[in-house]
């Protein structure tokens, strides 16, 4: 991951969030107090919400990987009439 400081960051803080949105690897800012931060886009900021959330319901993350392991062929195609 790559680092800057806080002052380079300052002066560089369009490019730096255009390369972040650009490339999707995070940055991680430095200062002289040990109190770093991590700079990454909004869409990769969402997509590991979404894995938060999907993970901390209970039994989601075995279903998932088990219908990743379904054969296309024995998918089910939607239904808007059927009932859940």
């Amino acid at each position: 991951m790559t680092a800057i400081s806080v002052t380079k960051a300052r002066e560089n803080i369009y490019q730096i969030l255009s390369d972040v949105n650009s490339s999707s690897q995070p940055i991680t800012i430095t200062n002289n107090r040990g109190k770093n931060g991590v700079l990454i886009s909004e869409d990769d900021w969402n997509a590991i919400q979404e894995t938060l959330y999907l993970n901390s319901i209970p039994g989601m993350t075995e279903s998932i990987i088990k219908a990743g392991e379904e054969p296309l062929e024995e998918c089910s195609v939607y239904n808007p009439d059927e009932e859940w």
